[in-house]
């Protein structure tokens, strides 16, 4: 019987990265996205070539209804989902003193209330059938004082590892991926200003993934890829917090875009 994965923000990405790795593992997909039209052209690529089998499922998990569409698909003991990614995200190139409240809250809902349920929702299935794997990809912002978003990513990476460590002792594998800067839309999304970022401080989404993947099999809490961003993640995450402060704030103020 073939196993299903989930995977939210699945056409682009880490999370068409994270769709295209597992269909060539075997695993029948749920792509979750908000265009239909550019989900149903990842699933027919993934079907022709991998021959697995793809669920589209058009959401914008902002929405009460949408993450209920999702909620209810993960909850599912008929069709159980083995594979849970919660990818789906965006940032915001504005500080918190300058931005918009609902674009914070629709960051807020995204990046904590989404990937907080959705684990709510399949969790028991998975525990009811001792077997599971769970991705949530976070990020380095994670420990850095780099406004909402780092805050966001702060409670998805510490979520993570209570859940890896309460849930030690079962079949049923939680981990956190903190990726640094990788080549995806993220950023032209969110109108960040990335031109002066150096070539070695990039990363290959296929790479960040199947990482992800080989840690997540392994039983680890926390995937970090790349030299320089484990480097990077030591420091704030065991440095002083004034040194902290100031990394964060020089990564905010550096993805900003100039002023006209």
């Amino acid at each position: 019987m073939s196993k299903t994965a989930l995977i939210t923000g699945a056409t682009s990405g880490i999370g068409a990265s994270f769709a295209r790795l597992l269909a060539s593992l075997g695993y029948d997909l749920v792509l979750v996205a908000r265009d239909e039209v550019r989900l149903n052209e990842k699933a027919r690529l993934l079907e022709g070539e991998f021959g697995v089998a793809c669920q589209i499922l058009r959401a914008d998990l902002t929405s009460a209804l949408g993450l209920k569409i999702i909620e209810d698909r993960v909850a599912s003991t008929q069709n159980p989902i083995d594979v849970l990614i919660n990818n789906a995200g965006f940032g915001t190139n504005k500080s918190f003193l300058l931005s918009d409240i609902e674009i914070e809250q629709q960051l807020l809902d995204l990046l904590v209330a989404t990937p907080m349920r959705l684990m709510h929702a399949v969790l028991p299935v998975m525990r009811s059938r001792n077997s599971g794997i769970i991705i949530n990809v976070s990020s380095v912002a994670a420990w850095i004082a780099g406004g909402t978003y780092s805050a966001a990513k702060s409670y998805l990476t510490v979520l993570s590892e209570s859940l890896h460590t309460e849930l030690r002792g079962t079949n049923i594998k939680v981990l956190a991926l903190g990726p640094g800067f990788t080549r995806t839309e993220f950023h032209q999304r969110g109108r960040m200003r990335m031109n002066g970022l150096p070539k070695f401080m990039w990363l290959d989404a296929d790479r960040v993934v199947l990482k992800a993947w080989t840690d997540a099999n392994k039983g680890k809490a926390i995937s970090i890829p790349g030299w320089q961003y484990l480097f990077l993640s030591s420091v704030t995450r065991f440095g002083p917090r004034p040194l902290v402060r100031k990394i964060g704030m020089n990564v905010r103020v550096h993805q900003r875009p100039k002023k006209e």
